[in-house]
């Protein structure tokens, strides 16, 4: 494998360590629940759904993730401020997994910082995400001030510039604002948006790795479902580039990686899982890294 040059941070999230050295901690898996088209979901305005349908589904995420070693984090969306709230309180209700707290807009995530500073539940609770060139950055700075919560992703990319300098520079405003905000713990996203951005995704995080020494993943989901719409695919073909594109992210280094929707999690997870024990492995005899028990490496070679 490889070594990243700047010291690594490691984070402890609701119980959840993400960040490190390759090798070090398996890939936390990020899915998705109460989006638009999600089963669960009844009226996406409202936030109204099915209760048991999406127990169920997250109790499927836990056994999962049980079994292969890869930690679970809920991407947890709502497209109003009331639906946002609405689908934070039944996760915090039903499980201790972290969760990314997540809306189309500053508004909305604001709103729903206030609720989640009342409540009490701020360290179960990932910011997704700050972006300072949003017009509203202010407001997201005074929200999770307020709110207490620590922990947040950066989605560092600037449209106008694409490249890697582009994405640094994006990412050190991200950092100045998180850190007006109170956040002590960043998550970086450099963010794919294009067919076949992954791969270039996957080279930003392992620079932003080697040269901050900060947590970094991306949502190779993003470039499947555009690749989907200008080559319709077969479930089979599909499934392959989901997991090359989902791969490929974790050999550079990916600490999380938000793979789409959680009724995937049962493919996601094996291709993610054996990724992981590949880089593990490779870590463990070539660097002589240690690898943590409850590791990919030990649960997919070593249990069967």
């Amino acid at each position: 494998m490889f070594t990243f040059e700047a010291e690594q941070d490691v984070y402890d999230i609701a119980g959840t360590e993400i960040g490190g050295q390759p090798g070090e901690h398996p890939t936390a898996m990020v899915g998705s629940i109460f989006y638009k088209g999600d089963p669960v979901l009844e009226d996406p305005k409202t936030g109204e759904f099915d209760e048991t349908a999406a127990e169920e589904a997250i109790r499927k995420v836990e056994a999962l993730s049980e079994r292969t070693g890869n930690p679970a984090i809920l991407d947890v969306i709502g497209d109003s401020p009331e639906a946002l709230i609405k689908h934070v309180d039944f996760v915090a209700e039903v499980t201790d997994l972290p969760m990314f707290m997540d809306g189309p807009t500053p508004t909305i995530r604001s709103e729903a910082a206030k609720h989640v500073g009342e409540i009490g539940i701020q360290d179960q609770v990932i910011y997704n995400s700050i972006e300072s060139s949003t017009k509203e950055a202010d407001k997201e700075i005074e929200a999770l001030a307020n709110a207490g919560i620590k922990t947040a992703v950066l989605l560092s990319i600037d449209t106008r510039n694409l490249t890697l300098q582009g994405r640094f520079d994006a990412l050190d405003k991200n950092l100045e604002m998180a850190e007006k905000a109170g956040v002590e713990q960043f998550l970086v996203d450099p963010a794919v948006i294009d067919i076949p951005d992954s791969g270039f995704a996957a080279k930003a995080i392992y620079e932003i790795k080697d040269r901050y020494g900060i947590p970094a993943g991306c949502s190779p989901h993003n470039e499947v479902i555009r690749w989907e719409l200008n080559d319709p695919l077969s479930n089979h073909s599909k499934l392959l580039r989901q997991a090359v594109a989902n791969a490929v992210i974790v050999m550079m280094g990916a600490d999380f990686n938000l793979y789409g929707p959680l009724h995937g999690a049962p493919e996601m997870y094996e291709v993610i899982s054996s990724t992981d024990a590949y880089v593990g492995y490779g870590a463990q005899m070539g660097e002589r890294r240690q690898v943590s028990q409850d590791h990919p490496l030990y649960s997919i070679f070593r249990k069967g």
